[in-house]
């Protein structure tokens, strides 16, 4: 599990996006696990709304950058989670995980190849 060192204070782009990609790769490890189990789509739903929560401490620039359009409605997911607006659907949760996640690691990683 990533820990940053200075946290909270001084963390850096790349603190941020391992601090967030931890999140995601932890998501997708509870996702092997039966979505029909309430307990799994929470810690799912827990996983992507800390992972959506740690890119929002991105700068602005960085966070338009690799999300552009998609981050208001990641934001939006992440709102749906933490404010328990209703339960989540579970078939939402499935298409984020089949179709948003993959797209979201590759450009998390990509910007830490690229600070590194």
């Amino acid at each position: 599990m990533f820990w940053p060192k200075r946290w909270p204070y001084d963390r850096t782009r790349e603190d941020v996006l391992q601090e967030a990609r931890a999140h995601f790769a932890l998501m997708v490890q509870h996702a092997q696990g039966d979505l029909a189990d309430q307990l799994v789509i929470d810690a799912i739903c827990m996983r992507l709304s800390a992972g959506v929560e740690a890119l929002a401490r991105l700068d602005t620039s960085t966070r338009d950058r690799l999300f552009g359009d998609a981050w208001p409605l990641m934001w939006g997911m992440r709102n749906r989670i933490a404010h328990g607006y209703l339960l989540v659907d579970r078939d939402v949760v499935r298409r984020t995980l089949e179709h948003d996640i993959s797209p979201i690691l590759t450009r998390i990683d990509a910007e830490l190849t690229d600070a590194g």
